[in-house]
């Protein structure tokens, strides 16, 4: 079992960003809601207190008893944690005139502060809040200010406990990642959260949790499905079954290509056209939820139909990461958008759930593809949603829809290659538009679809900004779908940013 720093989420945006920069320095974290500490898990080395989109002083914040965690464990408060923590203790939080949001300048009061050791005067931070904490308690200690802040971070006197005000886990702090490792020093942290280590531990856990047993596999052809895939085959051979359905929303000429890949990994695969299928159950249905249940329900469907073919399986395995649980559950019971293969597949189909890459974000799943030895085509594809290209023709979907969204797409993703930019983007998409609009082809008027060009850049998927790609490579593009894909006569190229706009539109 590793050793490992907890992460109590307050509902903050970046709560995913500190999970992703303790990773990065190579420690195993979890996170889990504020009022959910796993007081019995011996592998507990240190709490983070994340921030929250509450201030301490509203009646509706989340004010849990900490009571098994201070003084217990090294503990880190971050903004709400940190003025969580003072005001529990006495200390007065007050809303400032205005919020205070973007760079300050870090001073160091305490220039043998543990925290803040290495740390260089003047080094930037990234603030976001609108409380301040006006006083301190009895026992707590002023280790760095800001020119606007007078309580930047503190230290409380006979425990390994601190505060800080601002963010260190956004890029923009330009030494948070050093005050992080300070911390992860602190706590004694051996730093041994590798890709090679995770494949040994994920083995050995594997070959005990499955013993003889059978188990059958969604494969999509992406990078989650795919390392899934090898790791399971790696600790049970050839009791793994992978299933790899054309639901008739992939990639254009995705299925052949794929099941030849999935043949030189020496994965035992069987592959089933069910496109009809799943025409038949979509057709008229314009509401992207709708559609995502709806193919949920079509693999649940196809599953049974062949597990029933097979003798004797016991486990459903599955590519969840943990991103994807992230977005479906939340400490605040919204869910942003449902993923098929986040729950409701083991009770419908009486099969035990094996998810080896459950607690792993996707550049980490990458690394331990490339661990594995996998094609770099394969761990450098960008990812691709589960509903396929059925959320990505908006409004409802036939065959021609998808017919002409495959050859954009196809278009588009080829010369990102051509162009050397693939690598470049975290994510690149065409969006056919329930819009049609007038153009002129020759000498004759047209009235045809209009294809959206999606491409971003990010680092885990939490957040991700528009890739600025160049002019020439966007009118090149455009170019070659109007004049090659029959059924379009506009392409247009999304500027948004997530947050306010998710990267996928539906």
């Amino acid at each position: 079992m590793y050793e490992k720093i907890v992460i109590l989420d307050f509902g903050s945006q970046t709560t995913q960003l500190i999970g992703r920069r303790l990773r990065e320095l190579n420690v195993y974290c979890e996170i889990v809601p504020y009022n959910k500490f796993p007081a019995d898990d011996l592998s507990v080395k240190g709490v983070i207190l994340s921030g929250s989109p509450f201030s301490v002083t509203d009646p509706d914040a989340f004010k849990p008893d900490l009571s098994s965690v201070r003084g217990k464990y090294p503990l880190l408060g971050i903004c709400y944690g940190a003025q969580y923590l003072a005001y529990l203790s006495g200390g007065k939080v007050e809303k400032g005139d205005s919020r205070e949001y973007g760079r300050a300048a870090l001073t160091p009061c305490d220039k043998n502060d543990l925290l803040l050791r290495g740390v260089l005067a003047k080094s930037r931070v990234w603030m976001s809040h609108g409380d301040t904490i006006t006083q301190i308690p009895s026992g707590f200690r002023i280790v760095a200010v800001t020119g606007d802040v007078p309580v930047a971070v503190y230290k409380i006197d006979g425990e390994p406990s601190w505060g800080v005000q601002f963010h260190p886990e956004v890029f923009h702090t330009e030494e948070g990642t050093l005050i992080l490792d300070n911390f992860l020093n602190i706590c004694g942290m051996k730093k041994d959260w590798t890709p090679a280590s995770f494949i040994e531990s994920a083995v050995a856990s594997l070959k005990e949790q499955l013993s003889n047993e059978r188990v059958i596999l969604a494969l999509s052809g992406g990078v989650d499905s795919s390392v899934t895939a090898m790791l399971l085959n790696r600790a049970i051979g050839k009791n793994l079954t992978c299933i790899f359905v054309d639901h008739g929303l992939l990639r254009k000429n995705e299925f052949t290509n794929v099941l030849r890949d999935y043949e030189h990994l020496g994965l035992n695969v069987i592959g089933v056209n069910a496109a009809e299928h799943f025409y038949r159950q979509l057709a008229g249905v314009s509401d992207p939820e709708q559609k995502r249940k709806i193919i949920g329900k079509g693999f649940i469907d196809i599953f049974e139909e062949e597990a029933r073919k097979l003798d004797n399986i016991k486990w459903l395995g599955q590519g969840t990461i943990y991103p994807d649980i992230i977005e479906s559950l939340s400490i605040t019971g919204m869910v942003i958008k449902s993923h098929h293969n986040v729950g409701g597949l083991p009770d419908k189909m009486r099969l035990k759930l094996v998810e080896p890459l459950r607690p792993l974000f996707k550049d980490e799943v990458r690394s331990v593809g490339r661990e594995l030895g996998m094609m770099p085509h394969l761990i450098n594809r960008h990812p691709f949603p589960g509903p396929g290209l059925g959320i990505r023709v908006l409004g409802d979907i036939t065959p021609e829809k998808v017919r002409i969204l495959q050859d954009a797409d196809d278009i588009y993703i080829r010369m990102l290659h051509e162009w050397n930019l693939y690598n470049n983007v975290w994510q690149a998409a065409a969006i056919l538009l329930p819009v049609r609009s007038v153009g002129v082809m020759g000498d004759e008027r047209t009235y045809e679809n209009t294809v959206a060009l999606r491409a971003v850049t990010s680092t885990d998927a939490m957040t991700a900004d528009w890739a600025h790609l160049p002019y020439e490579f966007l009118a090149k593009v455009s170019s070659e779908i109007i004049n090659k894909v029959r059924g379009v006569n506009r392409v247009v190229y999304d500027i948004s940013s997530k947050p306010p706009a998710t990267i996928e539109w539906e």
